[in-house]
């Protein structure tokens, strides 16, 4: 349970600090770097990924080599050669234009 206040204290000291730094910048005509690095940094921070997981423990993660494997094969001349003409609308031009 500290652990937990710990962390929300933190949060909201931090969010207090830089609603007072857009408060300053805003309303205050001799507001300056300060205010404005702690503006910029704690927009910054919003912009990082922090919901992100292992690529391990993600669920639906795809294979180690995946990618390479498919890359391959959309270059592999035997693969791209076929015999059929694939009509309008149907499933063999889909995507392609």
């Amino acid at each position: 349970m500290t652990g937990r206040a710990v962390r929300l204290g933190a949060v909201l000291g931090l969010g207090a600090l830089w609603w007072w730094a857009v408060a300053r910048l805003l309303l205050v005509p001799g507001a300056g770097a300060l205010e404005g690095a702690v503006v910029a940094g704690g927009w910054g921070l919003s912009l990082l990924p922090v919901h992100c997981v292992p690529k391990g423990r993600a669920e639906g993660v795809l294979a180690a080599g995946r990618w390479r494997r498919a890359w391959r094969a959309g270059t592999d001349p035997a693969a791209a050669v076929t015999t059929e003409t694939p009509r309008p609308g149907s499933d063999g031009g889909a995507g392609r234009r």
